[in-house]
């Protein structure tokens, strides 16, 4: 443990790259996006960022030079949608939608605890659990009279459960733990994690509780799991509770996540505990009483990087158990992979003086590690093109499917800011900022290959080729993505670099701009004074220098509409597609929060529904639409701390 603890402090040399990083972009007007690190000039530069020593076999790798092989790779089984496995979480509702089933109708298949090592105590006190995926626990939050403040029909086709279970006067008792779900196996997960770059050791679920896993009708498998629903081994000083604040952010988020098209987990339902939780928001010494909450998340797997590394941590013995734990993982959620041939010829060159050919459909867990950071890398992408920032991209916040997971002091981006971090705790080094999502990502990925290395399953090569195809897939998908906002038919990095720097420098809402951008009429008669009109809403106070910049911009932009053929009416439906007009703004939270804390839940529903539908229209909800007032930019709205 001490060899793996030390190799992973010295990631000193990445906090430098990214404080450098970070420096760049607050001290100079102009945006320095960070996906320009994964161009082919610069990946010398990622062989110094994750320096290879021979003192143990936990270090972090190098990445090396290899022939990208994206094409081939692209069409392989390894990146098919037509697998077993979800790509997107809970993305694909059942097809089955004749099927409504009673809460004690539900199809249990607990195959987490019937196939991996468990702990054999059951007690909730603190302690390291050794040798074990997770420790068998009941929920036990204190409860009086619980309330339902908001629910997922979306959530319960894909169960099965008929929505007319919400209706039933037992179902908050349920779901608060005070009642036992018939059919469930209830148990905390253990895992690590690297927290602002530095080991932690054990982590856990410290007041998750798994109820456990079902298989629908479609047999997809999904894991229920109630957050905030008491202690845990592995909830070392806290209480295992969560207060209703945090409890309707993450409700909200995982939905309006998954609407907006990003892989994430999602929640059933939320309810309140009716008793009072104790939390320092500010960690300034002034706690103060909170109306708890617990939320229902569900997702076909809650592991993650971390449920792999602890037991890579641990030394010799627990090493099979990281074996055993992507088995398991490959087996229910990759099961693609297991029945690879040599036919499909998935395999890279090596760039190094041997030329070695590595063939991936020799080895199930490099063909996994490489979907993984695939799905990684599109995530991110993802996450850059609406504006999400996580805030909190520790190892054990990474989902081994490619889930958005873990919604604690998230944020989409108001004023563009590249530097934005809705994390208070993150505020003096802004490890994770908007721009160093997809660094950290890598990252994290490193620290993952790493894990799967020093239980050699994986090679040096094969470790190298998984970071290698990280950077290749992120920029493949981010330049997609971008394309597709401007509503051009290929990429222009000129003028999206140019727009992105014109955006930090004034600070334009970025939701809001992309949705303006396609009034724009590529039309290159457009007398000069008048091409700013259809983005007057988004440019306010403006000088007359910063109007000419804008001005030239447009001119450039309506020079490539005019150049694609594209009828103006296609492009903006084509467009307004992809870019939203509703995201989850903190202030919306805090304006819903406000409400529910005072037993109105109204707000929290009605935010839920256009939240269903962020690309819409919806008259009458153009208030959801708006800038940030200006109460929204205190502490506690616009940036939060952890504590939840």
């Amino acid at each position: 443990m001490l060899s793996y603890i030390s190799s992973a402090s010295s990631s000193s040399t990445t906090t430098a790259f990214f404080f450098n990083l970070r420096s760049s972009l607050l001290a100079k007007p102009r945006f320095h996006f960070c996906p320009s690190i994964f161009s082919k000039s610069q990946q010398r530069h990622y062989s110094n960022f994750f320096p290879r020593s021979s003192s143990s076999a936990m270090d972090s790798p190098s990445i090396a030079a290899v022939d990208s092989i994206a094409d081939d790779l692209r069409n392989q089984s390894l990146n098919s949608n037509n697998h077993g496995g979800n790509h997107d979480g809970i993305n694909n509702v059942s097809k089955n939608k004749g099927v409504k089933l009673k809460l004690e109708e539900l199809n249990w298949d607990h195959s987490f605890v019937r196939e991996l090592p468990g702990d054999p105590r059951t007690d909730i006190m603190p302690r390291e659990v050794l040798h074990a995926c997770y420790t068998k626990v009941s929920p036990s939050a204190e409860v009086e009279n619980p309330q339902l403040v908001a629910w997922s029909e979306s959530v319960a086709e894909s169960l099965d459960l008929d929505s007319k279970e919400f209706e039933r006067p037992d179902f908050a008792q349920i779901f608060s733990g005070a009642s036992p779900l018939v059919g469930g196996v209830s148990y905390a997960q253990c895992y690590g994690g690297h927290q602002f770059g530095m080991w932690a050791g054990q982590l856990g679920d410290g007041r998750a509780i798994t109820l456990g896993e079902l298989l629908n009708s479609n047999s997809e498998r999904w894991e229920l799991q109630l957050k905030g629903a008491g202690k845990t081994p592995y909830s070392r000083f806290a209480d295992g509770l969560a207060v209703l604040r945090s409890s309707i952010r993450e409700f909200l988020c995982s939905e309006a996540m998954y609407f907006l098209g990003i892989p994430t987990t999602r929640a059933l339902c939320l309810v309140t505990t009716g008793k009072f939780v104790t939390r320092d928001m500010f960690y300034d010494g002034n706690p103060k009483e909170e109306p708890g909450a617990i939320v229902c998340r569900v997702a076909q797997s809650f592991l993650r990087f971390g449920s792999y590394q602890i037991h890579a941590s641990r030394g010799k013995e627990d090493l099979d158990i990281v074996r055993t734990l992507a088995d398991y993982t490959i087996k229910h959620h990759y099961p693609h992979l297991e029945n690879m041939s040599k036919s499909e010829s998935v395999s890279f060159q090596t760039g190094e003086e041997d030329n070695e050919v590595v063939d991936l459909t020799s080895n199930k867990y490099a063909a996994w590690a490489v979907e993984v950071s695939e799905r990684t890398a599109s995530l991110i992408a993802k996450w850059q093109g609406v504006g999400f920032t996580h805030g909190v991209l520790n190892t054990d916040n990474m989902s081994v499917l490619g889930l958005t997971i873990d919604y604690g002091p998230f944020g989409f981006l108001d004023a563009f800011d590249p530097s934005y971090t809705p994390n208070t705790t993150d505020l003096p080094g802004r490890r994770y900022c908007f721009a160093n999502q997809p660094d950290i990502a890598l990252w994290n990925i490193a620290q993952f290959a790493r894990t799967l290395s020093s239980a050699k399953l994986i090679t040096d090569k094969e470790s190298n080729y998984v970071m290698e195809r990280y950077g290749t897939k992120f920029m493949d998908d981010y330049q997609a993505i971008m394309t597709q906002k401007l509503g051009l038919p290929k990429y222009n990095k000129q003028l999206l670099s140019k727009l992105l720097n014109n955006m930090a420098v004034d600070k334009v809402d970025y939701t809001n701009f992309f949705r303006l951008l396609s009034n724009i009429k590529a039309d290159p008669a457009i007398p000069e004074d008048e091409l700013l009109i259809p983005l007057k809403a988004v440019l306010l106070d403006i000088g007359k220098e910063r109007k000419e910049a804008w001005t030239s911009w447009v001119k450039s932009y309506i020079e490539e509409l005019s150049a694609s053929g594209i009828s103006d009416e296609e492009r903006k439906a084509s467009m307004n597609s992809v870019n939203p007009k509703y995201v989850l703004r903190n202030y919306l939270c805090q304006s819903a929060i406000d409400a529910a804390e005072m037993g109105d839940f109204e707000e929290v529903r009605r935010l839920l529904k256009v939240m269903e539908r962020p690309f819409d229209e919806q008259p009458g909800m153009e208030k959801y639409a708006r800038l940030p007032p200006a109460w929204a930019y205190r502490p506690g709205v616009c940036m939060l701390s952890c504590s939840s």
